[in-house]
């Protein structure tokens, strides 16, 4: 089967086609852009941006959001983490850390991941799902893999740019994505 995966970022789109192609989906890239809902919750956006896609391309499209929730910054960039990192990138995150020290005063450098797929055909409502994973903000980017945040997210002392193909077993954007599969699958669409 293949479904129309409405992004700019062609590393999402890599990653989203390991995690599907072994289930029999085709990812078929769309950059043809939506509105992005201004909200605090990533599954209102993702839910938001899938229903608009899939209205305006007239097919069942799926869209994926991404927040990063940094527990010492009560929860910043939240799901304003795409924007956050084009403003100031991983450099303005670790400098916004460099005080907090894991366990020293209750602060600490655990983040959570959570990733939102967004799944809508024309005049159905959205459906979506999310994967989360949770680790900490190292004290530097390591890794040349991946992208965005990756260099400065750790699960287990690896962050996921250091990871390799092992990050799509193990991150948030391969736990939605293998949810949405899994529901599709379901469906018997696969």
């Amino acid at each position: 089967m293949k479904i129309t995966f409405v992004t700019g970022n062609s590393h999402k789109v890599e990653e989203a086609t390991a995690i599907c192609a072994p289930r029999g989906i085709t990812i078929v890239q769309n950059d043809c852009g939506y509105p992005e809902l201004q909200e605090d919750d990533v599954a209102l956006v993702a839910a938001y941006g899938a229903a608009h896609a899939a209205d305006r391309l007239g097919s069942a499209v799926i869209v994926e959001d991404t927040g990063l929730y940094i527990d010492s910054l009560r929860g910043f960039p939240g799901p304003y983490a795409a924007y956050v990192y084009d403003t100031i990138g991983n450099p303005g995150i670790l400098a916004l850390m460099r005080d907090i020290d894991d366990g020293v005063g209750g602060n600490d450098r655990s983040a959570t991941f959570r990733s939102i797929v967004g799944y809508c055909e024309p005049g159905i409502e959205p459906i979506t799902f999310e994967g989360a994973v949770t680790g900490r903000i190292a004290y530097a980017g390591v890794g040349e893999g991946g992208f965005g945040y990756d260099p400065i997210f750790e699960i287990d002392g690896v962050t996921l740019a250091s990871m390799g193909e092992e990050k799509n077993n193990v991150s948030h954007r391969a736990k939605s994505f293998a949810k949405f599969a899994d529901w599709l699958f379901g469906r018997g669409e696969v």
